[in-house]
Parts: structure tokens; sequence; C-alpha cells
């Protein structure tokens, strides 16, 4: 059984404001993607990568992985219009590569700070169930906004009950590949902020959850930027562990 990372990296990164993609920023000499794929390229289970990258970058990427020594990169795809469409490119592009029993795993491009007990817990759900997401309880209190006044509410929904889901997410590759078929064939799923995960739930998949942390933050903001920063050159002390 193979693990295969599928990396998206096919959004402009508008929201950051800078004349690059915001996966190719560079921070402290070393693109924000590089450090995504190191975490895929040391992991021992991890077998290959695929990156799904934006048109016109595909050189840049390849010539990166090179620099850095990301020897686990094995193709690079163009992204879609969507979140969906790239994953669903990405998916695609495996047939024929993978066989239906091996494992895939999503990632953002732009979530550099995987961990590595993250990428194993969702490893180990998914060889054991079908899918594995990464996930962590909610901390807040959460309450519904009343539908007769939005200023308002009357409910809260137990935090019990909630979990945050982002990614690694891991499939089946089988059933991933077919999920995406069906998906695009029906239009189930598919737009909006729709991912792999919502997907499948929408279209009847129990999911399970596996390990998640709060360091594994989306760069979408400067600040976002700033806390990676911090990150990358904080000691290892136990609350960042």
């Amino acid at each position: 059984m193979k693990n295969y990372a599928v990396i998206i990296a096919g959004g402009v990164g508008s929201r950051m404001n800078q004349e690059i993609p915001k996966q190719f920023i560079n921070v402290y000499d070393k693109p924000i993607i590089i450090y995504t794929l190191e975490a895929f390229q040391k992991h021992p289970q991890i077998d290959g990568i695929l990156v799904v990258c934006i048109d016109g970058w595909h050189d840049m990427l390849k010539a990166y992985a090179k620099q850095f020594d990301i020897t686990k990169l094995e193709d690079v795809v163009s992204g879609g219009n969507s979140a969906q469409e790239s994953i669903r490119n990405g998916i695609y592009a495996l047939e024929g590569k993978l066989e239906r029993d091996d494992n895939v795993i999503i990632h953002d491009g732009i979530r550099p700070l995987v961990d590595d007990n993250v990428l194993s817990d969702i490893i180990r759900v998914c060889t054991e169930h079908g899918n594995g997401v990464t996930s962590l309880p909610y901390n807040e209190q959460i309450f519904r906004v009343a539908e007769d006044d939005p200023e308002t509410t009357v409910e809260y929904i137990p935090r019990e009950t909630l979990r945050r889901v982002s990614t690694p997410q891991a499939y089946r590759f089988g059933e991933i590949d077919d999920a995406y078929h069906e998906a695009f064939e029906k239009e189930i799923g598919i737009y909006g902020s729709s991912y792999a995960n919502t997907m499948m739930v929408e279209l009847g998949h129990r999911l399970y959850f596996a390990a998640g942390s709060d360091k594994n933050i989306k760069l979408t903001t400067k600040d976002d930027l700033e806390m990676f920063k911090s990150y990358i050159t904080s000691d290892k002390d136990a609350w960042l562990k």
C-alpha cells in the first residue's frame, strides 16, 4: 500500500496583496510551498508527492524542488478555477498510477506547519477506516443567530458536538476517485467553499477523525505570515509540541 500526497497550490492568494502567489513567497530564503513539501519529504510513510500548481509556475516549482532536494516530487499538474477543481485534477492525474487500496493525502500548500504526528495519525486512521481527516475540538462557545433578529440569539450549539476539520485529509484512492467522478457528474458538493471532506459527506460517506494541531495554520493574510515566521524562529517549547 502506498501513501501519496496531493498538495494543492493552485491559488493566487489575492488576500495577501502580494505580486506573486502566496505559496511562492519567500520566508527566510525559502518559499512557503517548500516548507510544506519538506514535511512530506521527510515523513517515512510518504511514498510520492504530486503538486497541483497555478499555471505559469510549474517550472519554478520544479526548480525549487530540485534546489531543496524534494526528491519525492513526482508530478506537477495544473489547478482549476476552484479548490474542488484543483483537487479533482490532482486525483484524476493519479489514475493508472495508484491502486484502489492506496492512500491519498490531500493538503493545502499554504499550511506549511503540518506535524509528523498528524500525518502519521491520518495515515493510520485512513488505513483502518478508508479515510482520516485531521480535526480539533472547539474551545469557544458557539451561538446560532436568531432567525427573527440577526443581532440576537436564543440557541447555542454544545461545543462538545463540534470539530474543526482542515487538511491534511487522507482517503482510500479508489473511493476518493469514484467520489470526484460522481460529484462532478451530478454536481454535488463542488461549489462555493466545498472541499473533499464536505463533498464526501454530501455524497453519503462517513468521515473518521484523526489528530490535529493548532500550529497547522493556513497562510491567508499578512498576519498569518507573521505568525508563521514566529513559529519557525521560536524555540521548540513544550507548548509548541
